[in-house]
């Protein structure tokens, strides 16, 4: 991917509704150069579909975070089969580096997502967390 494609995909996160000749002007490239890479990188993969945000999925969840998770030993799989069965996680991810699962939760209240942040840290085996809360969202996607 070059520099051209980083900022098509920019334009695209900004506004996937664009027309290309919007992108095109925008970008300074005639709208058949745009057609055309945007076709290469679906073809590729490095885009994998378009999405829409609603009100509604903004407002299902006013209080929003991530909660990155350390986890002991070898117990990943054991506490991601309970985190995956609370209703107020949106999703469930495993990850390399520093922590070994992010969550992102989802609830009507600063005190429930408290609550829930209890209930995930006296899980056997969790042994750190840190949670960030979300204040705005700007651009969402989905695989």
């Amino acid at each position: 991917m070059d520099e051209t494609d980083e900022r098509l995909i920019s334009a695209l996160r900004h506004d996937a509704r664009a027309p290309l000749s919007t992108l095109a002007a925008n970008l300074t490239l005639s709208r058949a150069t745009v057609r055309a890479r945007i076709a290469r990188l679906q073809a590729r993969g490095d885009i994998v579909g378009f999405t829409v945000v609603t009100r509604a999925d903004v407002a299902r969840d006013p209080v929003r975070g991530l909660m990155m998770i350390g986890i002991e030993g070898r117990g990943a799989d054991r506490i991601t089969r309970v985190l995956s069965g609370m209703p107020e996680l949106r999703a469930v991810h495993s990850t390399n580096g520093r922590w070994d699962v992010i969550v992102e939760i989802g609830t009507e209240t600063l005190a429930q997502f408290d609550v829930v942040l209890s209930r995930i840290r006296k899980l056997d085996g969790v042994t750190t967390s840190e949670t960030s809360l979300l204040l705005s969202t700007r651009k969402s996607g989905t695989v």
